[in-house]
């Protein structure tokens, strides 16, 4: 599949793009487009070819998420949660994996890493119980994670750090109930309802260690999960705001703005609000495909990144959030009222974009975190 991730997605581009307001309107990936995008591979791009997954590098992963995301920022962000989650394939022990991943080549893999869940030690595996938040595609997903505290005779087991230990079990979607919570501004097509189990038995080895290194040994693997997220979280926002821009040239060929000659297109204004936000993608599309340059010439060289390497793919990402949402707002603005209107592309844009920057990957904390690194200093929170 290694090469053909983003033709991949392209493929899907122009159905996901006529069915976006429908997606939209059922707060919910739609199973028959989940289930063709699985078969094509899309949400197994980064799940190790051992297990029937692409492998691919990075820059792929990111400018397949970009694509699905111009079509329909809801869809982009389905594609992104399914495609990092299968970077756990590296890290689980061998037989879930393969059990999760290569017996059914179409399953679709997702979940939430926040500890919200309570894992007690049984015989022959654990025993959770939790509730979490922003559980997007999980209608369309076959096993779902959840972190969760190890608990051990009674009390959190805890790291070599002194940290709780958080562990990310796997369960089968028929033991996970779906809370219909999901009623918000923007990215409403991903489906992003609570998450619950009850009691719910997960066998050892169908989980991983939040943190722990990977088992297997290839270079895509020795990216940092988190950062792999923060940056597909970003193509999110990336593709949402050439969405925009392509609406927008649309738009400004035709519309006369009441009380002008001109059409929005000839305004001084408009070219100067349109080629801003082309060059704030543009350019942050550039800076992450230099940090993830950088990273790979690293990874296969080393066992694992160093902060500096670390920090530029966050900030790379970080970036990319904050860029999007403002390319976004020049165009909404620049198009009038035109832009308020539910047929209008625009509006969805608006408020995709700024759901995505509240993402905790692309925060603005971050900025702090790289900038700290930028200066000698050690990060307040890992990268």
């Amino acid at each position: 599949m290694a090469g053909d991730t983003v033709a991949g997605a392209l493929g899907f581009a122009e159905e996901i793009r006529g069915r976006a307001a429908d997606i939209e309107a059922c707060r919910r990936m739609p199973k028959d487009l989940a289930a063709r995008m699985a078969g094509a591979g899309l949400f197994r791009a980064l799940v190790p070819t051992r297990y029937g997954g692409g492998q691919v590098h990075p820059r792929e992963f990111f400018d397949a998420v970009m694509t699905t995301a111009e079509a329909d920022g809801s869809v982009g962000w389905c594609h992104m949660i399914a495609a990092s989650t299968g970077l756990l394939a590296a890290t689980l022990a061998d037989d879930p994996a393969r059990a999760m991943f290569a017996a059914d080549p179409n399953a679709i893999v997702t979940g939430v890493t926040a500890a919200n869940g309570r894992a007690q030690m049984v015989p022959g595996g654990v025993r959770v119980s939790g509730r979490w938040s922003f559980g997007s595609a999980s209608q369309v997903s076959q096993w779902i994670c959840g972190g969760s505290v190890l608990v051990e005779n009674g009390e959190p087991r805890r790291t070599a750090q002194g940290g709780k230990e958080v562990i990310l079990p796997f369960f089968e979607a028929r033991d996970v109930e779906i809370h219909d919570s999901w009623h918000t501004s923007g990215l409403c097509g991903t489906g992003s309802n609570d998450i619950e189990v009850r009691d719910a038995f997960v066998p050892e080895g169908r989980w991983v260690a939040l943190g722990a290194p990977p088992r297997l040994d290839a270079a895509l693997y020795r990216f940092p999960f988190f950062g792999l997220l923060a940056l597909g979280v970003s193509a999110v926002s990336l593709g949402i705001a050439r969405n925009a821009i392509g609406a927008f040239v649309e738009l400004a060929g035709g519309k006369r703005p009441s009380g002008s000659r001109r059409t929005l297109a000839q305004r001084g204004s408009t070219q100067h609000d349109l080629a801003r936000a082309e060059a704030l993608v543009a350019s942050g599309r550039a800076l992450t495909l230099e940090a993830i340059d950088r990273a790979w010439q690293q990874a296969e060289r080393l066992d694992r990144l160093d902060t500096e390497v670390k920090g530029q793919l966050r900030l790379a990402a970080t970036n990319n959030a904050w860029s999007a949402a403002e390319a976004v707002d020049l165009l909404y603005h620049a198009a009038g009222g035109t832009s308020i209107y539910r047929s209008n592309v625009l509006q969805r844009c608006f408020r995709d974009a700024h759901v995505a920057t509240q993402h905790i990957m692309v925060a603005r904390p971050t900025y702090e975190v790289v900038g700290r690194v930028m200066l000698g200093m050690e990060p307040k929170t890992p990268l």
